[in-house]
């Protein structure tokens, strides 16, 4: 059953904002570039950016990165006013729509926004398929100038919800690795001959950041025994 009540939609939000923060307080998070460091949490930190991650790895970087110069794509549909809600009280800026919902008018805020900050966004959201790129990226980081940060994450012990994206809450105390590829620019001219090119590029680095995040934490793991 769909909520459709404003008030409950906020409660549930905020709800989630505090789960989030008390539960992932606990993870022992641990990052490692693929070359340049690009925590946007580090002091005098330069640089605009669009940060990749797939639509299960959501809470992570909502705990961790949530702050104002951060702008996140959540679609229009009532799932997403839910994490909407729970994303704007972790400190988020957000923006509405999707690639079905909203799509152009996002993008063009989106655009915006880019000049003064960052942009997050989830590559195969709202609906997949899963872990599949969606072409919305390609056009924004075209438009921006700003180039893509792509990040892989992997989980030592997680829960995976029964989603289409089986989104992933890891479990209290567990190990995270998150690892980010060099950034990745798309030029501005760019037409639809060579955007199957780049987007497929893009697919690779992200599937190569979450190969190397579960490459580490193996290697954690197997340290720790």
């Amino acid at each position: 059953m769909k909520i459709k009540s404003p008030f409950l939609l906020k409660t549930i939000g905020f709800t989630i904002a505090c789960f989030v923060r008390s539960w992932i307080s606990t993870i022992n998070f641990h990052y490692h570039p693929l070359g340049k460091n690009f925590d946007p949490n580090q002091p005098n930190f330069q640089g605009r950016y669009i940060y990749i991650f797939w639509h299960e790895n959501l809470l992570m970087p909502a705990y961790q990165y949530g702050k104002p110069n951060i702008s996140v794509l959540i679609s229009n549909h009532s799932d997403g006013e839910m994490i909407a809600q729970a994303c704007k009280h972790l400190g988020f800026s957000l923006v509405r729509g999707s690639s079905t919902r909203g799509g152009i008018e996002a993008i063009r805020n989106m655009v915006k926004l880019s000049k003064d900050g960052h942009i997050a966004i989830t590559p195969d959201g709202p609906k997949g398929p899963r872990g599949v790129i969606q072409q919305g990226v390609i056009y924004l980081a075209a438009k921006s100038g700003l180039p893509i940060i792509p990040m892989g994450f992997a989980y030592s012990s997680v829960k995976r919800a029964k989603s289409w994206d089986k989104f992933a809450i890891p479990n209290p105390f567990s190990k995270i690795v998150l690892v980010t590829t060099p950034e990745i620019y798309i030029p501005a001219d760019i037409d639809k001959d060579n955007l199957e090119k780049h987007l497929t590029h893009v697919q690779n680095e992200l599937d190569r950041a979450t190969a190397e995040a579960e490459s580490i934490l193996l290697g954690k793991i197997n340290k720790a025994a």
